[in-house]
């Protein structure tokens, strides 16, 4: 039998609802961070390269020295490499490992500034001045440090690297439970969010086309359904890029879009004369159990505009990670600067909204009281110039929340037929899954409404599953500090997600066919 060089990787197989395998070098599993000085005395953690030192080397010649200064810094760098089993390279995730601290700031800012920000008056709205700012300051924080967490818990073992949000919640819960209590709320978070970018980008290029043509096109317009079924098809066309680092691109032009139409939207509605009998006092309701509801509702919408994190992961993962090099290190860098840019946009939006509009604001949020109510105020094209922005972050966004979805459906292909995808099944999956949106956004064009209840049902992801992986992954010590606040925020988190989602289910059984989107009451 032919003899194994002493350098030569030895992967570890893994099953397949398991982590992405990991790869053990001779060197070892990464070295613990050095323990603090005890007695006077340094308690330093042993690690693989820890004898190759100054001291070891000194009386060693020259030639030898050279070879295990080399030897320490290779051993080094592929101490933590990460080496994708067959399946993994073949999958949208993590078939590709070249990303960076740019890439993660791109990806996370596509992610987390989008049309949920046009919807943030809405929920002012109902909640006034007070607690609108409140809740939106406490849920900004509060994401922050679940952000954190998950991007800490992405390598928590030494050797294995948990590349979905579903891998770490089965190492979290167990395999059974993770899966139950993560892959539905995930699922539902990326087809939740592709159908209401159908909407809302269906919905602002019809009037995009009225604002650009005017009355010389009046003749047999689109209907609205036409209009989601040509974002569709833009959605579905963009979506043949095949992996997540490969839409790099498409996120930076989102992120821009973004910020740039989230900006001209506050300052043309806070520069602009408010309308007459405008009132900051929340919207009354017949009863005091539909006021309940609605602040539940309202509360769902702010929720619902911190999405993103079922794809932190997903973003690390496509990272390369050595001894030297974490994964975690760009990944942080990048979601801090992104997350900067999107209290930048989500704040100003909230409260510039509320400013200008007040509780007139319509259900379907700040774009369309700009366009009902200074339709003919504004520069038609300062206002096409917006809705069009607000078309190609949308498009943009699509690529992204529909990832994890595509990694899903590929990965069950290649687990049954251990292949890759042949380029028209990838193209049929994602096809299909675009019409599925489709019909979901005819069927259902509520969008505040539908906005509430994603916050509902998909806040545990954000808010609350990270909190208990974190007290089960890393066991802190049992009743201190750390133990108490991450319980406590996670079962707050679940009680918040359980009433948010009776708010959006009451919204639309009792507000959804009276909605009006685009044009105010």
């Amino acid at each position: 039998m032919e003899e194994r060089p002493e350098t030569e990787l030895i992967s570890i197989p893994a099953t397949p609802r398991d982590s992405t395998p990991e790869i053990l070098t001779p060197s070892g599993l990464r070295s613990p961070r050095p323990h603090s000085k005890e007695g006077g005395k340094s308690s330093t953690a042993w690690t693989p390269t820890s004898f190759i030192s100054p001291r070891f080397l000194s009386p060693i010649g020259t030639p030898m020295k050279k070879v295990l200064v080399n030897m320490k810094g290779y051993l080094e760098e592929v101490g933590h490499l990460t080496k994708l089993n067959p399946q993994d390279a073949w999958l949208p995730i993590t078939e590709s490992r070249n990303g960076n601290a740019h890439y993660a700031a791109f990806h996370n800012l596509n992610a987390g500034v989008g049309f949920q920000a046009l919807l943030l008056p809405v929920a002012f709205s109902f909640l006034g001045w007070s607690w609108g700012i409140i809740s939106l300051t406490i849920a900004y924080i509060w994401q922050l440090y679940t952000l954190w967490i998950l991007v800490q818990l992405h390598e928590a073992i030494p050797g294995k690297r948990y590349n979905r949000y579903v891998e770490l919640a089965e190492a979290a819960f167990g395999n059974r439970l993770g899966a139950w209590l993560s892959i539905f709320p995930t699922a539902y978070l990326s087809a939740g969010t592709a159908t209401a970018l159908i909407i809302v980008g269906g919905e602002t290029m019809k009037l995009f086309f009225e604002i650009v043509c005017g009355p010389l096109c009046t003749s047999n317009p689109l209907t609205t359904v036409e209009w989601y079924l040509v974002f569709t098809s833009l959605c579905i066309v963009l979506s043949q890029l095949p992996n997540l680092n490969s839409i790099a691109g498409l996120s930076l032009v989102g992120a821009i879009t973004a910020i740039f139409y989230s900006t001209m939207v506050w300052l043309l509605s806070v520069s602009q004369q408010r309308p007459p009998n405008i009132s900051y006092e929340p919207i009354p309701l017949p009863s005091f159990t539909s006021s309940v509801f609605a602040v539940f509702n309202a509360l769902g919408i702010i929720a619902f505009a911190f999405r993103g994190h079922n794809l932190v992961l997903e973003i690390q993962s496509t990272m390369p990670s050595t001894f030297k090099h974490p994964a975690h290190v760009p990944m942080w860098k990048g979601a801090k600067v992104a997350y900067f840019f999107i209290a930048m946009c989500l704040f100003p939006v909230a409260i510039g909204g509320f400013w200008a509009y007040g509780n007139l604001m319509p259900p379907s949020g700040i774009l369309n009281a700009l366009f009902g109510f200074h339709e003919h105020d504004i520069s038609r094209s300062l206002l096409a110039m917006t809705f069009l922005l607000v078309v190609f972050s949308c498009l943009s966004s699509f690529q992204i929340y529909s990832m994890p979805v595509f990694d899903n459906f590929e990965a069950s292909y290649t687990h049954r037929t251990n292949r890759p995808c042949s380029i028209w099944v990838r193209s049929g999956f994602r096809v299909v899954y675009g019409f599925i949106n489709f019909f979901i956004g005819v069927a259902l064009p509520f969008l505040s409404s539908l906005a509430g209840l994603l916050g509902g049902l998909t806040l545990p992801v954000t808010f609350a599953y990270p909190c208990f992986m974190w007290v089960l992954i890393k066991k802190p010590t049992k009743y201190s500090f750390n133990w108490y606040f991450n319980w406590s925020l996670g079962w707050l988190g679940v009680a918040f997600s359980v009433a948010f989602t009776i708010g959006g289910i009451w919204s639309i059984v009792d507000n959804g066919l009276k909605l009006k989107f685009f044009k105010p009451s």
